[in-house]
């Protein structure tokens, strides 16, 4: 057992050589445009430790867009390590030619090691692209299926038009970009009892645009577990990358039961993971049609999950709808102003919202102040009336995932308002809302308390209407209540904001008892 533990340890020490060696070859630019980022040894180690070796005796492994091979390396030093009379098989697949010679000197490492220790590891080098050859293989359902998918897909926008799409639509379901393609196809090339475990973005967890594919996931994979970082730069810290990344594990199955899922957070490598077991119920909601993912991450995440359920309303069941800023500029730029002319109406942009409330015109800004109301523009507006605006983007430097902002009506006189497609707007069937009820939804989107619920299904800084319609709201009549205490002036302190919540909002007030 010594001689397997030293290989095990050497075998991975060798291979994070060659990966910082070969990462700092690598332009930065090139890069992105491949969606690269190597998977450093620390992390590697924990995702390999995630899976449930038990029940093999041969473990057919896949591991898509493998890079230098770190992740099969950490595999495999881990079954060196605990069972090295495990047969492993590994397919890895790598379509950089730059990237192919020095994963095949990983491969070949790891059988080299496997059998100076009486094990086995056989592999199969696979150069080219990941997509076309697995949604082939997908297509004859049964042949050459997996018990094990490790990966670190690439990062990457598919276009509708490209043939990635189709193939992965084809083969699995509609995804908007590749490392979506990349799980959905391992999902079809895992045998039944199967496990992938894998590190991507967490941006697929919420929001519209993966829609399709977490409902595709959710019906034939059982969730186990869910792992975050504290800081976005743990993970890839020599490559720049400043996404929130989520490792999860799942089990292929063809009726998913629907187990406690364990979530665990840490702030980087070497620490413990704090972990708690939660019920699926609190991860995805039985009655939400989008499937967000909530991931829990800090001691108040059972009072949080209690507050989504008690909070008694929908957007519909106030009778209010959000839409995105209907005035796209580059398409109405014709019509645009910097500064207001004669028949012409407010355009309100992420840059007009200070303190709370909507302040037009900003004299000089970098984007025009106006819209000229004519034929042609009268549908991209709204007629005058109280509105909550919401940033569709908040930067970094914003304690506040979601940032709100109220348009008045006494504060900027108009007869129509433009809004820009990087604001959403909470409206009553296209027309402004009650004034005190405007208010309190301003107050309760800027809350502490809303943004903690925001966190649990949203790991990056986009706000997009499908997020806000995915929220629960308070009552009219708190909401009523809540805006009655703010008649005029900027935004109050987040202290007063969060203590009228405390005051008004009945299913709060254990909620942010004790927070900063």
């Amino acid at each position: 057992m010594g001689t397997a533990l030293e290989a095990a340890h050497g075998l991975l020490d060798r291979v994070e050589q060659r990966r910082q060696a070969v990462s700092a070859r690598l332009d930065n630019k090139a890069r992105a445009q491949m969606g690269q980022f190597f998977t450093p040894a620390p992390t590697a180690a924990f995702i390999a430790d995630q899976l449930d070796l038990s029940r093999r005796r041969v473990l057919r492994v896949l591991d898509p867009g493998a890079g230098v091979g770190s992740l099969t390396c950490a595999l495999v030093s881990r079954v060196l390590r605990e069972q090295p009379d495990v047969e492993v098989q590994v397919t890895a697949c790598e379509a950089d030619p730059l990237l192919c010679a020095p994963l095949r000197e990983t491969l070949e490492e790891c059988a080299t090691s496997a059998g100076a220790v009486g094990g086995r590891v056989d592999y199969e080098l696979r150069e080219g692209d990941f997509i076309a050859w697995a949604a082939e293989a997908a297509a004859f359902g049964g042949a050459d299926l997996f018990d094990v998918v490790i990966m670190n897909p690439p990062y990457r926008k598919l276009g509708r038009a490209t043939a990635e799409r189709s193939l992965v639509a084809a083969a699995a379901t509609d995804v908007s970009n590749l490392y979506a393609a990349f799980l959905a196809l391992a999902v079809q090339l895992l045998a039944d009892d199967g496990q992938l475990v894998a590190i991507t973005p967490r941006s697929f967890t919420n929001g519209p645009y993966f829609k399709n594919f977490r409902r595709f996931f959710l019906d034939r994979m059982e969730l186990e577990r869910l792992h975050v970082y504290h800081s976005r730069t743990s993970v890839f810290a020599d490559t720049d990358v400043l996404q929130e990344n989520v490792i999860f594990t799942a089990r292929r199955t063809d009726a998913p039961r629907r187990p406690p899922v364990m979530i665990s957070v840490s702030n980087g490598h070497g620490d413990e993971p704090a972990s708690r077991l939660v019920p699926f119920e609190q991860v995805v909601h039985p009655r939400d049609a989008e499937r967000f993912w909530h991931i829990d991450l800090d001691d108040d995440a059972d009072a949080l999950a209690e507050l989504s359920t008690e909070l008694p309303a929908s957007l519909a069941d106030l009778g209010l709808s959000v839409s995105t800023g209907r005035v796209v500029d580059f398409r109405a730029a014709e019509h645009l102003h910097p500064e207001p002319c004669p028949g012409d109406v407010p355009l309100i942009y992420p840059l007009h919202m200070r303190d709370g409330r909507i302040s037009w015109p900003v004299p000089g800004a970098r984007k025009c102040n106006a819209i000229a109301l004519n034929p042609d523009t009268s549908k991209l507006t709204f007629p005058t009336g109280y509105y909550p605006v919401v940033k569709r983007l908040s930067s970094k430097e914003e304690r506040r995932r979601v940032v709100a902002a109220l348009f008045d009506p006494e504060d900027t006189a108009c007869e129509a308002i433009g809004f820009e497609n990087h604001v959403n707007v909470v409206h009553a069937d296209g027309c402004g809302l009650n004034p005190e009820l405007a208010r309190g939804m301003t107050l309760w989107l800027n809350s502490t308390v809303l943004d903690l619920l925001v966190r649990r299904f949203s790991g990056h800084t986009q706000v997009n209407a499908t997020d806000l319609r995915n929220l629960r709201y308070p009552a009219v009549s708190e909401l009523t209540a809540l805006g009655s205490d703010w008649t005029q002036g900027p935004l109050p302190s987040q202290d007063k904001i969060d203590a009228l919540i405390t005051t008004h909002v009945s299913a709060c007030s254990n909620t942010l008892g004790g927070r900063d």
